[in-house]
């Protein structure tokens, strides 16, 4: 498979030829799903608790004595059959992340480059880089390339500048290959990608 590399004004200044065994089979796209998944729940915040008795604001003075009231027995007013009381296995802080293994996530990455790549969304260009952190001068260059609404530029090494310059830019979000997930792919509208990153890219998922 070739892909034509332009530069920031969108014109082709050569070819950078991929994988077909990488990029070019058949998409599992059970790998995406589960890596997908992975990441939204290790987004969670997971800061959602209910107090238990011991955590509810009361005495713990027994209300009236064990026998001879006619009443039922009764240890304190926080107690959870109590309004008011404590929540018995009530959501209590926790992780929601789990492992997935190395070889799933670099499978996953790949089934989603090689998704993008045959639907033609991604734009091959020879570097990204921006004179000045103007957003204006990010916005064009981005229109040039195509990204109109939601983008996703990708490089070995972000410029600071075009990270400043993209920042306000709603939608559009640049990422290093080492910080590349499958999510980001799937998610990421069109595309750009730096020829450096794409060989980087193949080199480490193949």
């Amino acid at each position: 498979m070739n892909l034509d590399v332009v530069n920031s004004q969108n014109e082709k200044v050569g070819t950078l030829e991929v994988s077909d065994e990488l990029f070019g089979g058949r998409i599992k796209d059970h790998l995406v799903w589960e890596s997908v998944v992975h990441a939204n729940a290790a987004d969670r915040r997971g800061t959602h608790m209910t107090k238990t008795r011991g955590l509810v604001s009361g005495t713990g003075k027994k209300p009236w004595r064990q026998k001879g009231t006619g009443r039922a027995q009764v240890g304190e007013a926080r107690n959870p059959l109590w309004r008011k009381g404590g929540t018995v296995f009530g959501p209590q802080p926790r992780s929601y992340d789990f492992r997935v293994p190395k070889k799933v996530e670099l499978g996953a990455l790949r089934a989603a480059l090689a998704a993008r790549l045959q639907d033609q969304s991604v734009v091959v260009v020879d570097q990204l880089a921006v004179e000045t952190t103007k957003t204006r001068a990010a916005v064009e260059m981005l229109k040039r390339l195509g990204v109109t609404d939601k983008g996703l530029i990708v490089d070995v090494k972000l410029d600071e500048k075009l990270t400043l310059a993209v920042r306000n830019i709603g939608g559009v979000r640049p990422v290093e290959t080492g910080r590349l997930t499958a999510r980001d792919l799937a998610d990421g509208g069109r595309i750009v990608v730096t020829r450096a990153a794409l060989e980087r890219l193949q080199e480490v998922l193949g």
